[in-house]
C-alpha cells in the first residue's frame, strides 16, 4: 500500500473514531436525561423554572417540574428527589437552607437574580397618610382591622411576620396574619386599593405588583427582613454533587441569570396576559436570543450537538399557531370576562362580605367568650340530653379536653363556627329545594346535572371567583363550602319525600288533610330520618372543606395542617389532624338520627 493510501486510511479511521468517540464523550449520562425541578408557586420562580424547562426540552432533556413548598423542596433535594431549585431567596430563606447546606446535602450555585427586595408594603395613599415604617403599623391597627396579609402558610416571609406578632415587636402583638397564597393576597390588595382601604401586605420585587399597584415599601424592618427593604439575591441550588454528575445541565444552570426587568416581563406575561408559563417562556426566549446565547456557552444538547440551533428551532416553532388551538373554544376567557363583569358590582359583594363576616365573627366571639372547660361541660350535658348516652358524653368531653391540651382550641372554635354556619345555610336552602324536587319529578331531573357539577367540580375552582369577588377571609371559604355541601340535603330530602309510603299519603287525604297538612303531618315526619341523614352528611362535607378554606384566609384547623405540610412538620400535622378527626366524630355522632347513633 502506498504511503498516500496509508495516510488516507489513517485519516478515515481517525474521522470515524472522532465521529463516534466525541459525541459519546459529550453526551450526558442517561440518569441526567430527566431533570427534576422544584417550583414553590411564586410567580418569579415559576417563570424562571418554566424558562429553564423550555431550554432543557429543546436540548433533548425531560424536565419534570413539581410544585412544593420551600422546606419540602430542601427535604426533597436531600433525598435526591429534586435536582434543581431556582428560587432560593436570601437572606429570608436562611433558616430554611442552613441545615441542608451545613450537612452538604445541597449545593449553592451563583445567583440567578440580584437586586431583589422582600418586605412589608402599603399602597401609596396609606404611605402618604403616615404609615411609612414598621413602627407606624400599630397606630393604624383600627383601620387595618389588626390584620397583615401574607402568602401561603409556612412561607419564610409569613414566619417572620408571625414571629414579630408573637414577640409583640413594633407593638404588633394584637395583630393577625391572614395567610393564603400569592394570588389570594394580591386579590385582596386589589380590592383594598380600589376602595382606598388601608392594607399592609408582603411585597417583593421583581413582581408585576410593583407596576400594577402604586405601592411603597416600609422602612424600619431591617432587623426582620434585612437591610435595604429586605434586599435580596435569588440563588440557584442543586442537590449535592449534581453539577459534577450532570456537567452539561450543571453548566446551563450555572450560566443562567435574569435581570429584574427580564423577570418582570416574564411574570407580567403570566399574570397580566394569562399565558401559560411555558408559553411565556418560549415567546421571551424567541425575542431574546442574545440572552439565551450567554446561557448556552459551553453547553450542548443531551446528544452532544450544538445547543443554540436546537433552542432556536424549538422556540421559533413554538410561536406558530396550529388548527387545534385556532379552533379551541375560549371558555376560560368567557369565564374571566363574566367574573370581571360581575366584579363591577362591588357594593353588593362588599355588603355580603361584611354581613357574613360579622355574623360568623359574632358566633366565634360568643363561643370564645365561654371558658373552654365550661363550654366542654355544657357540650357533654347537651350530648347526654340529646342521645342519653353516658359513653358518648364521656367521649365528647375527653376529645375536647385533648384538643385543649394540644393547643388547638381557638382554631377548633373557628372551625366549628364555620361548619355550623355553612350547615345552617345549606340546610335552609337545600331542604326546601329537596321537598320541591320530591313533589315535581321534572324539577328533580333538571337539578340532577347541576348537583353533579357542584359535587364533582374540583373545590379549588370555587375558590377562584369567590376570592376575586369577596376577597380573603371567611366569606370565600364559606361560600365554597356551601356550594360543595348543598347537594347532600337536596338529594336526601328529595329521596325522603319520594320514599313516603303512598298509603300514608292516601290516608291523610282520606281524612281531608290539605297539601300543607300532608307535608307537615305526614311527609316530613316520614322523611325525617333521611332529612337528618342529609344534614349529617352536609356537616361532614362542610368539615372536609376546612383545609381548602384555610387557603383563602378563613382560619380554623386547616391553617396548622397547611403550615405543617409546607414546613414538613410531622408532629404539627398529626396534632391538627387528630383534632379534625375528633371534631368530625363528635359532629357525626351527635347529628346522626337517634337509631343510627352509637
Amino acid at each position: 500500500m502506498s504511503s498516500v493510501n496509508r495516510m488516507t486510511a489513517v485519516r478515515l479511521l481517525l474521522s470515524l473514531l472522532l465521529a463516534f468517540a466525541t459525541p459519546a464523550a459529550a453526551r450526558e449520562p442517561a440518569q441526567c436525561r430527566t431533570v427534576k425541578l422544584s417550583d414553590i408557586g411564586w410567580t418569579d420562580v415559576t417563570a424562571s423554572t418554566a424558562t429553564l424547562s423550555v431550554v432543557l426540552s429543546a436540548l433533548g432533556y425531560t424536565p419534570k417540574v413539581t410544585v412544593l413548598s420551600v422546606p419540602v423542596t430542601y427535604a426533597a433535594m436531600r433525598n435526591r428527589d429534586i435536582d434543581v431549585f431556582l428560587g432560593n431567596w436570601m437572606p429570608s430563606m436562611e433558616a430554611d437552607r442552613h441545615a441542608f447546606v451545613a450537612d452538604k446535602s445541597v449545593d449553592v450555585l451563583g445567583p440567578i437574580l440580584t437586586g431583589a427586595k422582600y418586605t412589608l408594603a402599603v399602597p401609596d395613599y396609606l404611605y402618604d397618610a403616615g404609615l411609612r415604617d414598621f413602627a407606624d403599623i400599630a397606630r393604624f391597627a383600627g383601620p387595618l382591622g389588626n390584620q397583615i396579609y401574607g402568602i401561603e402558610p409556612g412561607n419564610d416571609g409569613d414566619r417572620l411576620v408571625l414571629k414579630m406578632i408573637a414577640d409583640n415587636r413594633f407593638g404588633l402583638g394584637g395583630f393577625k396574619l391572614v395567610e393564603s397564597s400569592e394570588q389570594g393576597m394580591l386579590a385582596e390588595v386589589e380590592r383594598a386599593t380600589k376602595a382606598r382601604d388601608p392594607v399592609v401586605f408582603l411585597g417583593w420585587n421583581p413582581h408585576p405588583m410593583n407596576l400594577r399597584f402604586k405601592m411603597r415599601y416600609l422602612s424600619g424592618g431591617d432587623a426582620v427582613f434585612g437591610p435595604n427593604f429586605g434586599g435580596a439575591s435569588v440563588f440557584k441550588n442543586t442537590r449535592a454533587g449534581y453539577v459534577a454528575a450532570c456537567p452539561n445541565v450543571g453548566r446551563l444552570v450555572s450560566n443562567m441569570e435574569l435581570s429584574i426587568d427580564e423577570t418582570n416581563a416574564l411574570m407580567s406575561a403570566i399574570l397580566d396576559r394569562h399565558q401559560a408559563p411555558t408559553t411565556a417562556a418560549k415567546a421571551w426566549l424567541a425575542a431574546h436570543p442574545e440572552r439565551s446565547a450567554q446561557w448556552l456557552q459551553g453547553v450542548t444538547t443531551a446528544d452532544g450537538k450544538p445547543a443554540a440551533a436546537a433552542l432556536a428551532a424549538a422556540v421559533t416553532g413554538a410561536t406558530a399557531s396550529t388548527p387545534f388551538y385556532l379552533t379551541k373554544l375560549p371558555v376560560g376567557d368567557w369565564m374571566t370576562e363574566l367574573v370581571d363583569a360581575v366584579k363591577t358590582q362591588s357594593w353588593f359583594f362588599n355588603g355580603v362580605s361584611a354581613v357574613v363576616t360579622n355574623l360568623v365573627g359574632a358566633l366565634t366571639a360568643a363561643l370564645n367568650a365561654v371558658p373552654p372547660l365550661v363550654l366542654i361541660g355544657l357540650s357533654c350535658a347537651l350530648v347526654w340530653w340529646l342521645k342519653r348516652s353516658v359513653g358518648l358524653a364521656v367521649f365528647v368531653g375527653a376529645a375536647l379536653l385533648f384538643i385543649v391540651n394540644q393547643g388547638y382550641w381557638a382554631a377548633t372554635v373557628e372551625t366549628l363556627a364555620l361548619v355550623g354556619f355553612a350547615t345552617l345555610i345549606s340546610s335552609l336552602i337545600g331542604i326546601p329545594i329537596g321537598i320541591a324536587a320530591g313533589h315535581r319529578p321534572g324539577l328533580g331531573n333538571a337539578l340532577r346535572p347541576v348537583l353533579d357539577l357542584m359535587q364533582t367540580l374540583p373545590t379549588f375552582v370555587y375558590l377562584i371567583p369567590t376570592l376575586v369577588l369577596f376577597g380573603l377571609g371567611i366569606v370565600p371559604g364559606l361560600i365554597s363550602t356551601i356550594i360543595f355541601a348543598l347537594p347532600a340535603p337536596v338529594r336526601l330530602t328529595q329521596l325522603g319525600i319520594e320514599s313516603v309510603p303512598p298509603a300514608l299519603v292516601e290516608a291523610g287525604e282520606a281524612f281531608g288533610a290539605t297539601r300543607r297538612q300532608l307535608l307537615w303531618k305526614v311527609e316530613l315526619p316520614s322523611a325525617a330520618p333521611m332529612i337528618q341523614a342529609g344534614i349529617t352528611q352536609c356537616i361532614m362535607l362542610s368539615l372536609s372543606m376546612v383545609v381548602i378554606a384555610a387557603l383563602v384566609g378563613a382560619g380554623g384547623l386547616g391553617v396548622p395542617v397547611v403550615r405543617a405540610l409546607n414546613t414538613v412538620q410531622v408532629g404539627m400535622g398529626f396534632e391538627a389532624g387528630f383534632a379534625i378527626v375528633l371534631l368530625a366524630i363528635i359532629l357525626d355522632r351527635v347529628s346522626r338520627p337517634a337509631k343510627a347513633a352509637r
